[in-house]
């Protein structure tokens, strides 16, 4: 089996799994940090030519992370995609499964299992918090709608306050974030890189929690552990 993926967090799940079928992944594709693989550039601007020429069984893709124009250049080539969309916590564990066992001919890894329990174990905070969920700033660019990020808050006991705009990834002005008086502030370490100095100035007042953005937004192994890691960075944030 020959296998890229356009995800870094697919490519974590398969490199957890059976690391010897993948040939290829993402400049991005940062776990595990010993990965030796051919990297195809970016999520959103894929060198299509080399996947191709890495002949592959599978592409690993997602509705969010990809482009339709490049998955859909990539089978006019010939090239089976395998897509995933994955906007709760119960949309992942189904889909990875899905991807490993039906798309790559994997055995389902513990590791899966693993996640599962946790999260059926999960204790959200009491009571619980508002907050806002910052994903970039100039501009500043929030958690909106139905995300997986969104999800994963929530079952920690964290209403997002964005989470019913139309948009889910929505431009707000930070003074209208302020206005929104939440509780909490969540800051992750990725895409955008906030900081105990990069960010949370930016809301005074207010409690800021800087947590990792692996376990906040990846779906894949980090899955197991983040419960447990992001409580902490929450809670670390309250006090």
């Amino acid at each position: 089996m020959r296998v890229v993926s356009l995800v870094p967090s697919l490519t974590e799940s398969v490199a957890a799994t059976a690391p010897d079928v993948l040939v290829g992944a993402t400049d991005w594709c940062s776990h595990p940090a010993d990965l030796v693989v051919t990297r195809v550039r970016g999520t959103k601007n894929p060198d299509l030519e080399a996947v191709k020429a890495l002949k592959p069984d599978v592409v690993l893709a997602n509705a969010e992370e990809n482009r339709p124009p490049d998955i859909t250049l990539l089978r006019a080539a010939g090239i089976r995609v395998w897509m995933t969309d994955i906007r709760t916590v119960d949309d992942a564990f189904p889909q990875l499964r899905a991807m490993l066992v039906e798309g790559c001919g994997l055995p389902a890894p513990a590791w899966l299992d693993e996640a599962e329990r946790a999260w059926a174990a999960v204790e959200p905070l009491a009571p619980p918090r508002r907050a806002v969920i910052p994903v970039w700033r100039r501009p500043w660019m929030v958690v909106g709608r139905d995300t997986f990020t969104g999800d994963v808050l929530r079952r920690l006991g964290v209403e997002n306050l964005y989470a019913g705009h139309p948009e889910r990834y929505p431009k707000i002005p930070v003074e209208e974030l302020n206005a929104a008086r939440p509780d909490l502030v969540v800051l992750p370490d990725e895409p955008y890189a906030f900081t105990a100095e990069d960010g949370p100035e930016a809301f005074p007042g207010v409690p800021s929690a800087l947590v990792s953005g692996r376990h906040l937004t990846w779906y894949g192994p980090s899955l197991a552990e983040a419960p447990a890691v992001l409580r902490r960075q929450l809670e670390n944030g309250m006090t």
